[in-house]
């Protein structure tokens, strides 16, 4: 049995073409201070993601007081540097062979395709490890690249969230996307 606090997935390295997905660890800490505060990163983003983002942001993350790290919550690696992060919240009970994507990567690499590829790596990845069956992401109406990475990854449009979402801006549409593997 795995002790209290243990990370399970620590040991978790996927390369793919021009990235690797690995455990976040405490030296990331700059390389994700320079990525998160970027005021268009957070945009498409829950409320969970700060900004202006501060080293306390960075140091409770890594910490895992942000997000249970415990789970499959891996960074993205660019160039020697963790620049964003990829996860599953995984369901509970009936829902259990569900789990919701979420993901970020900072604004340097993106128009690259980067987080097509990642996310094709990950959930070849994720999705056998947990058995799972279905997996969703939640995209903000003004954030149409996070769709087409959805769409370009076999996620289909299941619906749309009217006024789901309230930002400083006003309230915003949220998209359902979702994608079914064979069980």
């Amino acid at each position: 049995m795995a002790e209290a606090g243990a990370r399970p997935y620590a040991g978790v390295r996927l390369a793919g073409e021009g990235f690797v997905l690995r455990a976040w660890h405490a030296g990331d800490l700059d390389a994700l201070l320079l990525h998160a505060d970027d005021p268009q990163v957070p945009r498409g983003l829950s409320d969970r993601f700060p900004h202006p983002y501060t080293r306390a942001d960075g140091e409770a993350f890594l910490a895992g007081k942000v997000v249970d790290l415990r789970g499959p919550v891996l960074a993205i690696e660019i160039d020697g540097e963790a620049c964003g992060s990829i996860a599953v919240r995984p369901g509970h009970g009936e829902r259990g062979h569900g789990a919701e994507l979420g993901y970020w990567l900072g604004r340097r690499h993106w128009g690259r395709g980067h987080m097509t590829r990642v996310v094709a790596t990950y959930l070849d990845w994720v999705v056998p490890a947990l058995g799972l069956r279905r997996v969703e992401g939640n995209v903000l109406d003004g954030n149409p690249a996070s769709a087409r990475v959805l769409e370009k990854n076999g996620f289909v449009e299941e619906g749309v969230r009217r006024a789901a979402v309230l930002k400083p801006d006003g309230p915003h549409d949220l998209r359902l996307f979702g994608r079914l593997w064979p069980g």
